[in-house]
């Protein structure tokens, strides 16, 4: 169990820790791109986790994984709109140099879980849990999409297309996979 802690506060401290750290932060359009994301319901991964976690009173496990891509900045968001139906958990990684680098986990309780049509399934993936897992480039225009269940919970793995040279199909099984 101190493991899993120690695993969880690494992934989801550690980078949020650099990315605070770096240079990047010392321009005047930096503070105001972090308190645009601020203003609109931003916190770091760490405390939007936390959020969701007590509102739920249900633990939801991150990917220990990443994609291959650098990322400079990390935010997290807990979604609590009125009523549940869209209540959920998100996390969003990217490079302000290279507006591609865009990678963005959702979380939501699995009662209330997003549908997707068979005609925006690429393919299928049996994930190592047992569990399926639906692969679409073309549910969304500017996203591809990984989506699966794990216990209570819908996972919706989505990376910006321009990467997917870089970002796989294959890769996205592998960070679905790294969470325990």
């Amino acid at each position: 169990m101190i493991v899993i802690r120690l695993l969880k506060f690494f992934v989801l401290c550690i980078p949020f820790y650099f990315t605070f750290t770096g240079t990047t932060y010392a321009s005047k359009d930096s503070k105001e791109f972090e308190k645009s994301l601020s203003e609109i319901g931003y916190t770091s991964v760490h405390q939007a986790l936390q959020d969701s976690n007590k509102h739920f009173n249900h633990t939801i496990s991150l990917p220990i994984q990443l994609p291959p891509v650098p990322f400079t900045h990390n935010y997290g968001r807990f979604n609590n709109l009125e009523g549940n139906i869209n209540d959920g958990f998100e996390a969003e990684y990217f490079n302000k140099a290279l507006s591609e680098n865009h990678y963005a986990i959702r979380v939501r309780p699995v009662e209330n879980k997003i549908k997707f049509k068979k005609g925006n399934i690429d393919q299928t993936f049996k994930l190592n849990d047992g569990n399926t897992a639906i692969y679409s480039s073309k549910a969304s225009g500017v996203v591809n999409l990984l989506i699966f269940e794990k216990g209570v919970w819908q996972y919706m793995l989505s990376v910006d297309k321009r990467i997917s040279n870089k970002v796989t199909s294959e890769i996205l099984v592998e960070i679905a996979n790294s969470i325990k």
